[in-house]
């Protein structure tokens, strides 16, 4: 099984050389790494073609910058490597981060579970990040999903669901539309991927516009959105963050925002986040 693998990077000239590094050194060599330059102004050009220049197995594809917004910033860059490569010559897809560092049994690893289990359509391993001297594991999602910085995906599911969405919460559609199409998401404790920096700490935008947005392009009827925004308020045991998250979400839906999924798509996410709902409050 061939590996492609497509790296956004944009202003990672401290984090990117441990990232490619991890990747020279990994036990299985069948793979094809495209460094996506997202308009960076550090020296992150410079340090991808010190592997394109001795590493044929690297490619690039410098990019103008685009907005930096969550979501439709980092798949817009995977596209545009992904469309530099005829996809039918590999079997594995992966969107990998340019801030992480691979155990070197990691890339070994995830063909051995796609070439030994053909339902699975994405796997990954989990994300831990370092704290006070040693590394923990980061905590931000269940152990049960494969987080954004380290997709992996079998070629047929990943065509299957129709690629990444350009959109907030493209991370979590993924999961559940290979779901609804009868793959599996597997995560394999095991493979300890290190996160060099946190997620999500250059954004620009605020946490209740965050959530708001998110529930929003993610597709979740009202009722659900409602919920959602509850959980995330008691996390914060703020009512008033309940409110403004409210406040994001209808301002979506007044506009009329565009939704990178279909009606059915939307279905699909809406009935999964109801089954979760049910059995894990009104235990149904």
């Amino acid at each position: 099984m061939r590996f492609l693998i497509i790296i956004p990077a944009h202003n990672e000239e401290e984090n990117l050389p441990f990232t490619l590094d991890s990747l020279q050194q990994q036990s299985f060599k069948d793979f094809k790494i495209v460094v996506v330059n997202d308009g960076s102004t550090d020296q992150t050009q410079e340090i991808i073609r010190k592997y394109t220049d001795s590493d044929p197995r690297f490619e690039t594809v410098d990019l103008q910058k685009s907005a930096h917004q969550p979501g439709s910033k980092v798949v817009n860059a995977f596209k545009n490597g992904l469309r530099t490569q005829n996809t039918n010559e590999f079997d594995i897809i992966c969107k990998f981060d340019a801030d992480i560092i691979l155990p070197e049994n990691y890339l070994e690893t995830v063909r051995n579970a796609f070439k030994n289990n053909p339902e699975y359509g994405l796997v990954g391993g989990l994300l831990y990040v370092e704290k006070e001297g040693s590394w923990v594991y980061e905590g931000n999602s269940n152990k049960h999903h494969v987080r954004g910085p380290l997709k992996a995906y079998r070629r047929e599911c990943f065509v299957q669901i129709g690629g990444l969405r350009e959109t907030l919460g493209w991370d979590n559609i993924d999961s559940i539309l290979l779901e609804n199409l009868g793959w599996k998401e597997i995560v394999l404790p095991e493979l300890h991927v290190k996160l060099i920096k946190v997620k999500g700490a250059d954004y620009t935008i605020r946490p209740a516009d965050y959530y708001g947005r998110y529930f929003y392009f993610l597709g979740l009827n009202r009722f659900l959105a409602y919920v959602a925004s509850a959980k995330e308020a008691a996390k914060s045991k703020s009512i008033p963050f309940f409110f403004k998250i409210i406040k994001a979400y209808e301002a979506c839906k007044a506009n009329q925002l565009e939704l990178k999924i279909s009606k059915e798509e939307q279905k699909a996410i809406n009935d999964k986040r109801w089954k979760m709902l049910k059995k894990k409050w009104l235990k149904m």
